[in-house]
C-alpha cells in the first residue's frame, strides 16, 4: 500500500521510514508533486496535522497521514507549542529557536517539558488521530549532533542524554513520534486484517 507522509522534512520522512512495516510504500509531498509549503494556520497540534492531510487527501486523492509537533515548557506555559517551528520567526530557523529558548531558560529553575506529536490519517474516507508524548527537561546548553529540531536542548526522562544524542532507534523506541506512529501502526495493520 502508498501512503503519503504530508511532509518536507527529510530527517523526519527517514526516521519515520524506518518504523513503517515492509508492505506500506511510504512517499513524501515531492514524491507526488506537491512541492508547496501547505500552510499550519491552526491553533492547536491537532487542528495542524488535519489541516496538512486534507490538503494532500482533497488535492491529490491519496491516502495521507500528517504529523505536528510541539514542545511544550512548563516553565513557559506550554510554549512554544503550536508554535515550535516558528518560535524565533516566521523562517523556521532551528538554530534561531534553540537560542531563543536557552535565552528565555536561563535563570529557570524548573526545566521539565515534553514533546507532544498528534498524527492525522485520512484513509478510505475517514480520519483516524493518534498522539505521543515523552517527558523530559530541557538541558542549559546544546548537545549531540544527530536528531533535528530542538533534539540537541531535550533530555528525556531516564536518559542523561539529549535526543540528538541517541542512536536513532533508541530515539525511536522512546520518542513522541515513535510512539504516534506505532499506534498508526496497529491502527493499519488492524485494518489490513479486517
Amino acid at each position: 500500500m502508498q501512503l503519503v507522509f504530508a511532509t518536507h522534512n527529510t530527517n523526519k520522512l527517514e526516521e519515520v521510514k524506518k518504523l513503517m512495516p515492509v508492505h506500506i510504500h511510504l512517499v513524501s509531498l515531492s514524491e507526488i508533486g506537491c512541492l508547496e509549503d501547505i500552510p499550519e494556520t491552526g491553533e492547536s497540534l491537532e487542528e495542524n496535522a488535519q489541516i496538512k492531510a486534507n490538503y494532500v487527501t482533497e488535492n491529490y486523492n491519496l491516502p495521507c497521514f500528517a504529523d505536528d509537533t510541539g514542545l511544550l515548557v512548563n516553565a513557559l506555559n506550554g510554549a512554544p507549542g503550536v508554535y515550535s517551528a516558528r518560535y524565533a520567526g516566521e523562517g523556521k530557523n532551528t538554530e534561531d529557536n534553540m537560542t531563543k529558548l536557552l535565552s528565555e531558560m536561563r535563570s529557570v529553575t524548573d526545566r521539565s517539558a515534553h514533546f507532544k506529536t498528534i498524527i492525522a490519517l485520512n484513509l478510505k474516507g475517514e480520519t483516524h488521530l493518534f498522539e505521543g508524548i515523552v517527558e523530559g527537561e530541557i538541558t542549559s546548553e546544546r548537545a549531540g549532533g544527530d536528531g533535528f529540531g530542538y533534539d540537541p536542548i531535550f533530555s528525556p526522562n531516564g536518559y542523561e542524554e539529549t535526543f540528538a544524542q541517541l542512536s536513532l532507534k533508541t530515539k525511536n523506541s522512546i520518542s513522541h513520534r515513535g510512539k504516534a506512529i506505532q499506534k498508526l501502526m496497529t491502527h493499519l495493520r488492524q485494518l489490513s486484517n479486517v
